[in-house]
């Protein structure tokens, strides 16, 4: 008797991930939060800049609501800060002796430095600090640190009345150079943009890092001249070359010296940094550019695990 093999039908072989990344792109179909390219995430970025704006005046709004003083605080919490550091470093110190209008020099230096460092650790906050937001919706992640460094600038704004006040009451004269402090807050929000994506991502990924950035900022106000004079200090030969060079190309005490600069006519240009605007632009572009590429490529993770 003949025996009939019966041989089972062969099952289909696995399709190949190429011919499904093929098969998927004939029909339109992505990858569900892939990071667009970089063209196309400035684009979807520019397409939500009503709601950046719209975003930071909120948080500003709410920021103060609860105290009874509302947005008072925006002013009063710089000028406390100031006061304090003038009874300090002013005062119990001396150093108010050794700079001419120490009083206009020391609130410029804090509303300026006070603006990078807000917007700093509130991008370091920006992902972590709304995850919420980041799971339900989809758009340019990159628009909070840029918001939230929006926000600050916001803030500033509101209390350099203020300060234009302040200047006037110690005899600081109105001047033309006062414009120059449209080109600099410019250059300095980019700066500021810039870092608190770079902290935004860090802060994703090690939400921790928000906990250490107070004694790192702290440290850095205490380089930056907030208080003191660089170029008092550096003039001579009493410091090492290169510390000289750090002081005075460090970016918070350059965009400080331009707003002394712009503002308070006892503060000649002999005491700013060499090629200072080029400085200053140059920290701009390096934060603003190269801190939103590193927060880009970063895209599709935020908001996961």
């Amino acid at each position: 008797m003949s025996q009939v093999l019966h041989t089972p039908p062969h099952s289909p072989a696995p399709a190949d991930e190429d011919d499904l990344a093929a098969l998927a792109a004939r029909h339109g179909l992505t990858v569900s939060g892939a990071r667009p390219s970089l063209t196309e995430y400035v684009r979807q970025l520019w397409e939500r800049r009503h709601f950046i704006t719209a975003f930071a005046t909120a948080k500003l709004t709410a920021q103060y609501s609860q105290a009874k003083l509302g947005q008072v605080w925006q002013v009063m919490t710089p000028l406390l800060n100031a006061a304090v550091y003038y009874f300090i470093f002013g005062v119990l110190l001396g150093t108010k002796k050794h700079v001419p209008d120490y009083i206009p020099f020391l609130v410029t230096g804090v509303f300026i430095w006070t603006f990078t460092q807000s917007s700093i650790m509130a991008g370091t906050r920006a992902i972590s600090g709304n995850l919420g937001l980041v799971r339900a919706l989809h758009f340019p992640r990159a628009a909070l640190p840029i918001s939230f460094a929006l926000q600050q600038l916001q803030q500033l704004l509101f209390s350099m009345a203020a300060l234009f006040v302040i200047l006037i009451c110690f005899g600081v004269p109105v001047s033309v150079s006062w414009l120059l402090v449209i080109p600099a807050l410019f250059l300095q929000f980019t700066f500021n943009a810039g870092v608190s994506m770079v902290m935004a991502r860090m802060g994703a990924k090690t939400p921790d890092i928000a906990q250490l950035m107070p004694f790192i900022l702290r440290t850095w106000m205490y380089l930056s001249g907030v208080m003191w004079s660089i170029s008092k200090l550096t003039k001579g030969d009493n410091l090492p070359h290169l510390v000289t060079i750090a002081l005075e190309t460090n970016p918070a005490a350059v965009y400080i010296d331009l707003m002394r600069y712009a503002l308070i006519d006892s503060f000649h240009s002999s005491q700013l940094p060499p090629h200072v605007w080029a400085a200053a632009t140059g920290w701009a572009l390096l934060a603003g550019v190269g801190g939103f590429i590193y927060f880009w490529k970063a895209e599709e993770t935020y908001g996961r695990g």
